[in-house]
This record gives C-alpha cells, sequence and structure tokens, in this order.
C-alpha cells in the first residue's frame, strides 16, 4: 500500500470517530470546588493602564515612605536600590543600553499597573494584606523616589491615571483600542 493511501485511509478514520455525536465525554477527575460569586470578586482586583477598577483611598508619599520602612525594607532594602528583591529606584535612560536597568521610574510604563502589582503580590510574604490606603501611599512613595511626582502629591482614583511614566510610550499595545 502506497503512503499516500495510507496516510489518506488514516485521515478518513480520524475524521469517522470525531464525527459528531460520536464521541462521548469523560468524567473529570472529581478536583476542585466550584466558587461562589463573592469568593470569585474578592480576587477579581485588576486594575486597568487607564486605572478602571481602582478602588476608594488615597496615599502620599510620606505616609508610603512610613509604611515601606514597616512592610518593604526586608525585601528592598533601606535606599531602595534592591535587596534579596529588585531594585526599585534609578536606571532612568538605561534601557536602550547594553546594560538595562528595569525599575518603577525607567521600565514601568503606567502608575495604575505599579498599584494593581503591589495590592495584588505585595509584600512578598503576605500578598494582598496592604489596605488600599496604603497601596496607594507606597505607589506614591515610590513615584516620587524617582522623580515623577512630587513628595506632596496624593495618589487616588483620579490622581494616579493621569500620572505620566518615562516609558509610557516604550511598549507597543498587543491590542491597540479601536481606531488607533
Amino acid at each position: 500500500m502506497s503512503t499516500h493511501r495510507l496516510a489518506a485511509g488514516l485521515g478518513a478514520l480520524m475524521l469517522g470517530a470525531a464525527a459528531p455525536g460520536t464521541l462521548t465525554a469523560q468524567a473529570g477527575p472529581g478536583l476542585g470546588v466550584e466558587l461562589s460569586a463573592e469568593q470569585i470578586a474578592a480576587w477579581d482586583i485588576n486594575i486597568a493602564p487607564d486605572g478602571t477598577g481602582l478602588p476608594p483611598g488615597s496615599g502620599d508619599a510620606r505616609t508610603g515612605a512610613e509604611v515601606y520602612a514597616l512592610k518593604c525594607v526586608a525585601c528592598h532594602a533601606v535606599e531602595e536600590e534592591g535587596g534579596l528583591n529588585d531594585r526599585l529606584t534609578g536606571g532612568h535612560g538605561s534601557l536602550a543600553g547594553s546594560a538595562p536597568v528595569r525599575t518603577v521610574g525607567s521600565y514601568w510604563p503606567y502608575a495604575t499597573t505599579i498599584f494593581d502589582y503591589i495590592r495584588r503580590a505585595m509584600p512578598f510574604t503576605s500578598p494582598q494584606s496592604l489596605t488600599d490606603d496604603e497601596t496607594y501611599a507606597l505607589t506614591a512613595y515610590l513615584l516620587q523616589l524617582n522623580g515623577i511626582i512630587g513628595e506632596d502629591d496624593v495618589m487616588d482614583a483620579t490622581t494616579l491615571p493621569s500620572v505620566e511614566m518615562p516609558n509610557r510610550d516604550g511598549f507597543v499595545l498587543a491590542y491597540p483600542p479601536a481606531g488607533q
């Protein structure tokens, strides 16, 4: 039998096996539990680059410095230059060089995504333990350390999306809004 006829026969057999109504679903392994709408809502905390989803609350850099000293310094060091984990400051103008330094001030395109990341994942040992006010304050502190906002600027759901990050134009949207 030729290879061509063998391949055609196997293809026909596969098509016949996949015909509608001939496949039966297998029972699942019975893993997991169904979540309630309330449980899902507690984890549905995404913040979009335009600020959609930002919660009520506010914070400034001075308050953020206090929160940082209590909850962040162990991993990110006193000078915010990186301890056990990534640096948070510096790196301005380094992205195009041979040794780019990706920090809040040099790399991140949107201030809202900084808030989202802190709220979702920090502190590392106790994610989602910060209040929304603490998260706004930490975000303000990091923005102020990187020279993006002033020490007295208050970050909230209105002001945070309007912050222009230095690398905002350094990314290309995978799915740009219609008309762009």
